[in-house]
């Protein structure tokens, strides 16, 4: 395709000038003030309006405290201010890094030549170069070749759609669609075979998929984490509604029983309604504090947080759902090309008809290599400059090219018919005229020789091609490929073929080229540490069984001797039933076809396994969708790339093996903080529910609950969040899809926690030698000021307990120097609240002795959660 299309440069900004960009108009974005005005919609706040619209009624008549009126209102406001903007900045730093995942580039003919652009700087007039896996980036006129597209985005119809040049004086009209013409390609369709040239007429929001595009929503899938959490939460809330109701109820009882009679307490007036107030409110305060309303946060903030560590380590995340999900893989089916090798494929021998091997291009005899170039550069999808360089070609094309490194002729012969390589007939051909009339055959040699009766010799004449030499020439492949060599075959057959499939007989060999591509270093290492952490690791790929195997030991993939490798055609003999029992011991597949990817994950997935799948092309996009987490390659197609949940930029093993470490990351960190917040909503509920029949008043206040969850929601979120990965969690066995997220250690740390802040906090009120380290004889605020501290401080303190699992506290603290400074802050903003905090959060300041006092007691649970380490690590 050494034509001259499309514009030259000041063409194209001309155009860009005149009709713009080819961009689509975004959805209207949530504004800040939206978000916050659906979020005091929450049921959390709208219950604690509740209780201010009562606290409103009873200080109007003269029954309530207007300063904890004033509290509440300005605790609501800025826990609404604060969850909005954590919201707010999280959504608009993951929609820039979304866009960025979404980035998609085609080839654009401009000032002659192929060039790579962004589908956002295609222009009007623009001649786009289409190939297989393509997703066609703006509405147009077939100018060039022959393609078959899948519509079905744009009209629902499944069916293949062939599409052929048109006149290139015919314009598309943006308002009369036809899908059926066969010239009018449009924006959305995927490019399934062949390679053509169209030219944009509608660009923007000017094209079909641009006036769809609203309605063309990929509703995500819920993760297995969120699944969890969603349970967990819905499990708490029911508890803490009941117990809120329950605790209101029993309050009223207590009281009434404590009054001298019944009937004289239902009419006493101001005592009853003091006391439902305090039994309504008591009751919110229960609701409030056992509702886990951080978790969400929590998610959104360790995933952002960890996005951007992973875009580092090349792995970008399209959807949330797939890094949620990677964490718990027990099964992944992976690429072998670029992904455990090095993808630089290196063209390594030239084994001819009769046997000779050549080692370099240049030594080929000079019919040999004019064939060769031939079969290169007409019979391929990639474009071919006017150097006759392929441009934009796959690895084995751009491999094949660099070993015709400088070499140049003239064929005088023109292509007239093209059949692209698909992975089922494993070959392509192209039909040419002009000098000479044949067809140029590129593909598998298992496929192809024994189709072959001649070859051409090193003067370029025809020879017979005996069994006896066929036979010797699999024998030099089968050698090969335990090299780890691939071959590619390359023939001629003169004349024309009727049809799209290649004969089975007169194709003469021109030769078989060995085709080398060395296993990542790094790549076997990553393996054997997915494989330790539980992962099955099964390769899948098109090499013969030889090759594949040779591929697979080296890589560490195939090892023991159950370990179990089929080829395509014996997978589609065995039935679903056979596979599943067989599964679990499957290392390779070889030459294996698209709709074998999809039947393993569907198999996999009804076996309860969490499967992950890599894939590049455009016939893996089934399978990447199906998968729980599907890994698209960097350098595959667009629609692979839409249908993956994550891109892994470098196509690297390695990659992958960091976005499983990071999925595990982020379910510890999750985890880590859901011991950490229910050991305070687990300690809170009980402190207030054991108060009222102890005879502590109000030990904390709606308020107070609104400043420890403000602080404990957002910025210990943040703490927890900046968790580094750590390879230890490798070691770890993947989480079961049914496994709750809360496991009897969490369980059983959450309630030590819980029951030793409750028991300390009791004490404090109940215990002379402790109370009166308050100046209880003075006054009572001291003393509840002094129990609020505390509280506060147990929590910071719990929370160096709760970030590790050994008994050094600072364990790679290096690496999350933010969890030491937002709990010194944490303690920071404590201490002067109590300054500035008066009778709106109900506390005095206290003495040196006092704060003494305070963190000797907050540190009391540091000991306690050691000795319950030494003792669980003990037994």
């Amino acid at each position: 395709m050494s034509q001259k299309y499309g514009l030259t440069t000041q063409e194209a900004e001309a155009s860009r000038a005149q009709y713009g960009r080819n961009e689509l108009s975004r959805p209207p974005k949530e504004t800040f003030w939206q978000k916050f005005a659906a979020n005091l919609k929450d049921p959390m706040i709208r219950i604690l309006t509740a209780a201010l619209v009562i606290n409103i009624i009873f200080v109007y008549t003269g029954h309530g405290d207007w300063l904890e009126t004033v509290g509440i209102f300005l605790a609501i406001l800025l826990a609404t201010l604060v969850s909005t903007y954590s919201e707010y900045a999280n959504e608009n730093a993951f929609q820039k890094l979304q866009e960025e995942a979404s980035r998609i580039f085609c080839k654009v003919y401009r000032d002659g030549e192929p060039q790579e652009v962004s589908i956002t700087d295609i222009v009007k007039g623009d001649a786009i170069i289409l190939q297989a896996g393509d997703k066609v980036p703006a509405d147009g006129v077939m100018l060039a070749g022959a393609l078959k597209v899948d519509q079905s985005v744009l009209n629902g119809e499944s069916e293949e759609a062939p599409k052929m040049p048109g006149d290139p004086a015919l314009a598309l009209d943006p308002e009369k669609v036809d899908f059926l013409q066969t010239y009018a390609i449009y924006r959305g369709s995927v490019v399934l075979e062949g390679e053509g040239i169209m030219r944009a007429d509608c660009i923007g929001d000017l094209s079909v998929y641009g006036k769809l595009t609203q309605e063309l929503k990929d509703n995500e899938r819920e993760s297995p984490l969120k699944h969890k959490l969603r349970i967990l939460a819905a499990v708490i809330s029911r508890i803490g509604y009941l117990g809120g109701v329950f605790i209101a109820l029993a309050v009223m009882i207590h009281k009434m029983l404590q009054a001298p009679s019944l009937g004289a307490y239902l009419s006493s007036g101001g005592a009853l309604v003091q006391d439902l107030v305090q039994a309504v409110i008591l009751g919110v305060i229960i609701i409030v504090m056992a509702v886990p309303e951080g978790l969400p946060l929590m998610v959104a903030l360790v995933s952002s947080l960890n996005m951007r560590k992973m875009l580092r380590d090349n792995v970008l995340v399209r959807k949330l759902v797939g890094i949620e999900t990677a964490g718990s893989l027990n099964l992944l089916f992976t690429d072998k090309t670029g992904t455990i090798t090095k993808g630089k494929l290196t063209v390594v021998t030239f084994l001819a008809g009769d046997g000779t091997v050549y080692t370099e291009f240049k030594s080929l005899p000079e019919t040999l290599r004019k064939a060769t170039y031939a079969n290169c550069v007409i019979n391929t999808s990639a474009a071919v400059n006017d150097e006759g360089k392929i441009i934009g070609g796959n690895m084995t094309e751009t491999a094949l090219s660099a070993y015709m490194e400088g070499y140049k002729t003239d064929l005088g012969v023109t292509r007239t018919h093209f059949v692209p390589f698909n992975s089922t007939n494993k070959y392509s051909w192209a039909h040419v005229t002009g000098a000479y009339d044949l067809c140029l055959v590129k593909g598998a040699p298992e496929k192809l020789l024994p189709a072959a009766d001649q070859y051409l010799d090193a003067e370029g004449k025809k020879a017979v091609l005996t069994g006896d030499m066929k036979k010797s020439l699999d024998e030099t492949m089968v050698g090969y490929a335990k090299d780890s060599i691939r071959m590619l075959g390359l023939f001629i057959r003169e004349g024309v073929i009727a049809g799209e499939k290649v004969p089975q007989n007169g194709l003469i060999l021109v030769g078989i080229v060995g085709i080398r591509d060395d296993v990542r270093p790094e790549a076997v290492k990553a393996i054997k540490e997915v494989q330790r952490a539980g992962v099955q690791v099964v390769m899948i790929t098109g090499d013969r069984r030889e090759t594949a195997m040779a591929i697979a030991r080296d890589a560490g993939i195939l090892k023991e001797a159950t370990d179990i490798v089929w080829t395509s055609d014996e997978l589609s003999r065995l039935s679903d039933q056979q596979v599943r029992e067989s599964l679990r011991h499957l290392r390779v597949v070889a030459r294996a076809l698209p709709m074998d990817k999809s039947r393993l994950v569907r198999i996999g997935q009804e076996m309860g396994l969490v499967v992950g799948m890599t894939g590049d092309g455009v016939n893996d996009s089934p399978a990447l969708k199906k998968a729980d987490v599907g890994f698209a390659m960097g350098s595959g197609t667009e629609v692979a790339k839409e249908a993956g949940d994550i891109v892994i930029l470098d196509d690297n093993f390695l990659s992958i093996k960091q976005a499983i470490l990071y999925g595990r990351t982020i379910y510890n960190s999750i985890c880590r903080f859901i011991v950490f917040q229910l050991s305070i909503n687990f300690s809170a509920v009980a402190i207030n529910l054991l108060a009222p029949f102890l005879g502590i008043e109000k030990p904390l206040t709606i308020i107070q609950i609104l400043w420890i969850n403000l602080i404990m929601d957002t910025l210990a979120a943040l703490a927890f969040g900046g968790e580094p990965a750590l390879d230890r969690y490798l070691e770890e066995a993947p989480k079961e899809r049914s496994a709750p997220i809360v496991s009897l250690t969490m369980l059983t740390k959450i309630i030590l926690g819980g029951a030793y802040t409750t028991l300390l906090s009791l004490l404090l009120f109940l215990w002379g030698p402790l109370t009166n380290l308050f100046r209880p004889q003075t006054e009572a605020l001291p003393l509840y000021t002094g129990f609020f501290c505390t509280y506060v401080f147990l929590a910071v303190m719990n929370a160096f307990n709760v970030r590790v699992d050994s008994v050094n506290l600072f364990d790679h603290i290096t690496k999350n120097k933010g969890f030491i400074e937002i709990n010194v802050m944490i303690i920071l903003i404590q201490v002067i609240m109590t300054y500035v905090g008066g009778r709106v959060l109900r506390v005095v300041p206290l003495t040196l002795g006092e704060w003494g006092t305070v963190l000797l007691l907050s540190l009391s649970i540091i000991v306690v959660g050691t000795l319950f380490k030494i003792i669980a690590k003990n037994h």
